[in-house]
């Protein structure tokens, strides 16, 4: 069949809500296509197989930045997921919807109808929320875990550092209060992970009126005049067009979507015209408004056993392996993210505006071959970390030739403002104060590369630039806003000066949420089905 209602490309996070929603009613017939494989990989179901899926090419296209004079010369990593399931098949499953700020601050940027109290209630639909003791709230296919009674005992030196400071914490920071230090929750249903594949796409392919067709690369869109009616695909090696009726769904991902819109002509013009593309609208916002959450590791050696003891050693991994497969409990089951929380680093902010992860294992990452794994260090240790939440710096990810496989042209700018590097110096100052408490400095043996205890804010600074990296939270670069001028596509997700296309998934982002994004988008392609569904009506 040639023939659809709704054409989705990209079987991520975003594709695969809005696969399950679409077709629910039986009424649509829904083609998913996805370049990567089927997403099958007894590491992305494993909540632990993080480490091995990060660097693994089967899974994962593997993408790097420009160099960056700003990073100290340095290119930077960019892990996106290949396959069914999308970087939420790959990535660590912390579950932060992000702070109500974070949408009322949409709306204010022209996505009107995205506000926090538009978008929570499509939180709350989306999610079952699961207590330690099997308790369950809501009915959403997302089960969201709460693992407090898992975590590693080491962790227990975190909180009593943030009761030190005076710092707050929070049970639960996807709650009305969520500032402060928290277990993160993560999307896991019997120690298996719940991501978007799983909770939503598995169930849909049982329908008749959903095809998936994998290992499909989206070579450009269709058009008839200024209707988009379809999308070419190269399969197995052959190009073949595909037309949708209702609707063609650009559901790429922050790096594939502005991409995909510029082969098809749709981009700035003197980019589209170096590379020899036909210039259908000079749309020169596309590819821009990159944002990403930027952040750097402490790592210390400890005086007490920590995952790596537990990792590390064979029969620590016997052990953990017997565990999980007669509990589905146990380090294997949970995140390497296991504490954290969103901080103001001065109290008179009128938000957070810093996230932090304490991870009680310490990790190398060593050449295997071909890719790399990461691998526990073979001491206890253990790791705080820091993200500025609300970055100002802006980007831009484009295409680098014609050719549809060609790798992206990702350009971060980051650290390009002056307020994201006195965020830095404050993000680095808050893990400072937490480190130097007597609560913590019972954990430490040692500090590894540097010491953040001793450091000013020069130092900070500089160590900030050589040593950190993406957290692989791309956003924004097909923004939405009532604004044609300044924005890609229209608070209902539709391309301006097009019909029959949408995008829905984190490029649409006008600004980054405070936290990890793939709730974020998974919140995002449920309302956008509502959406969809009401002007299908």
């Amino acid at each position: 069949m040639s023939q659809y209602d709704y054409i989705i490309i990209g079987a991520g996070s975003a594709g695969c809500v809005l696969a399950d929603r679409l077709s629910l009613s039986g009424r649509n017939r829904v083609l998913v296509v996805e370049a990567g494989g089927n997403g099958r990989s007894p590491w992305i179901a494993l909540p632990i197989g993080y480490g091995k899926s990060f660097f693994n090419p089967a899974v994962n296209w593997k993408y790097q930045s420009v160099v960056e004079e700003s990073l100290a010369g340095r290119s930077g990593y960019w892990p996106r997921g290949k396959g069914v399931g999308g970087s939420g098949a790959i990535n660590a499953m912390v579950y932060a919807r992000g702070i109500p700020q974070d949408f009322d601050d949409w709306q204010a940027a022209g996505a009107t109808g995205w506000g926090w109290d538009h978008v929570r209630a499509t939180y709350e639909a989306l999610e079952t929320r699961v207590a330690p003791n099997g308790a369950r709230r809501g009915s959403g296919a997302i089960t969201v875990q709460d693992v407090s009674d898992q975590i590693h005992p080491a962790n227990r030196h975190y909180f009593n550092a943030m009761d030190e400071l005076g710092l707050p914490r929070t049970e639960d920071i996807n709650s009305d209060a969520f500032e402060g230090a928290s277990i993160y929750q993560i999307n896991t249903s019997g120690g298996r992970r719940m991501h978007s594949a799983r909770a939503h796409l598995a169930p849909a392919l049982k329908r008749p009126n959903v095809t998936l067709m994998t290992e499909a690369l989206a070579e450009r869109l269709v058009f008839d005049g200024k209707r988009i009616t379809g999308v070419m695909v190269r399969h197995h090696g052959q190009s073949r067009t595909l037309t949708a009726g209702r609707e063609v769904i650009l559901a790429a991902g922050s790096v594939t979507s502005p991409r995909l819109l510029q082969l098809s002509g749709i981009g700035p013009a003197d980019l589209l015209q170096s590379h020899g593309i036909s210039v259908r609208q000079d749309a020169p916002h596309v590819g821009g408004n990159l944002q990403d959450h930027l952040a750097v590791n402490y790592y210390f050696r400890a005086t007490e056993p920590t995952l790596n003891n537990v990792l590390a050693p064979f029969h620590g991994k016997v052990r953990a392996a017997l565990q999980y497969a007669l509990t589905r409990r146990g380090p294997l089951a949970l995140s390497v993210n296991q504490c954290g929380g969103y901080f103001r680093s001065a109290p008179d902010l009128p938000q957070p505006d810093q996230q932090l992860y304490f991870n009680p294992v310490t990790y190398t990452t060593t050449p295997d071959g071909t890719r790399n794994v990461i691998k526990p260090d073979p001491f206890p240790g253990f790791i705080i970390s820091f993200q500025p939440a609300r970055p100002t710096s802006r980007g831009r990810i484009d295409i680098s030739s014609a050719d549809p496989e060609a790798v992206p042209l990702i350009q971060p700018n980051s650290l390009g403002t002056e307020e994201d590097r006195a965020q830095v110096i404050a993000g680095g100052r808050l893990c400072q104060r937490i480190m130097r408490t007597a609560a913590l400095a019972k954990l430490v043996e040692a500090p590894m590369y540097c010491d953040i205890r001793s450091m000013e804010d020069a130092e900070i600074l500089a160590d900030f630039r050589q040593r950190c990296g993406t957290v692989f939270h791309p956003v924004g670069t097909c923004r939405m806003g009532a604004d044609a001028a300044t924005s890609v596509v229209s608070p209902r997700l539709k391309l301006h000066g097009f019909d029959g296309l949408r995008v829905v998934d984190a490029s649409v982002f006008p600004n980054i949420t405070s936290g990890n994004t793939n709730a974020p988008t998974m919140m995002l392609a449920h309302r956008a089905a509502d959406l969809i569904a009401e002007d299908a009506a």
